[in-house]
């Protein structure tokens, strides 16, 4: 008896799908030397392109995490609650000034940004600083719809279609 019901509690946690957590970034992911490019022009000439990859693209916790990351850090007082804007940047508005990819997000937050955007680097661990980027992209809807929590439509950012 105590051979089926092992064999049984075996079957049921073998089919049970859970979402694999990356508890510790590898120091290569963390490490972001050549920035996310703003303009064409590059003084002293071309420079090798670099590919930053975020390591929580499509990752629920990691979108959950961030959003607990964005109120902790107190981004909700100047980008408001679910990112609307207040005194600083909507983040839903269709286009933001330094671009919406992972790399140019983490850029903004680690470096800051001229008229009012802080540097938050060293301040926040850099897989923080991913994780908060990953709440911002789901804000916008550029994570998967399976991994981004739902939201009402009074806080989505009006579109041409929605008006």
């Amino acid at each position: 008896m105590r051979i089926i019901w092992v064999a049984l509690s075996f079957v049921v946690a073998s089919g049970c799908r859970q979402e694999t957590r990356q508890l510790r970034v590898d120091p290569d992911q963390r490490l972001v030397s050549v920035t996310a490019r703003e303009g064409e022009i590059e003084p002293g000439g071309p420079v090798a392109e670099v590919v930053v990859k975020n390591p929580y693209e499509g990752n629920a916790h990691a979108i959950a995490e961030g959003e607990r990351l964005f109120l902790w850090y107190n981004c909700a007082v100047c980008h408001g609650t679910h990112g609307g804007g207040g005194m600083g940047l909507n983040l839903l508005a269709p286009a933001l000034v330094y671009g919406d990819a992972s790399d140019n997000l983490f850029d903004t937050i680690n470096k800051g940004r001229p008229k009012g955007m802080p540097s938050w680097g060293g301040r926040i661990p850099t897989d923080q600083i991913w994780e908060i980027v990953t709440f911002i992209r789901s804000l916008r809807g550029l994570e998967p719809q399976t991994v981004t929590p739902a939201r009402v439509e009074a806080l989505q950012y009006p579109t041409a279609a929605g008006r």
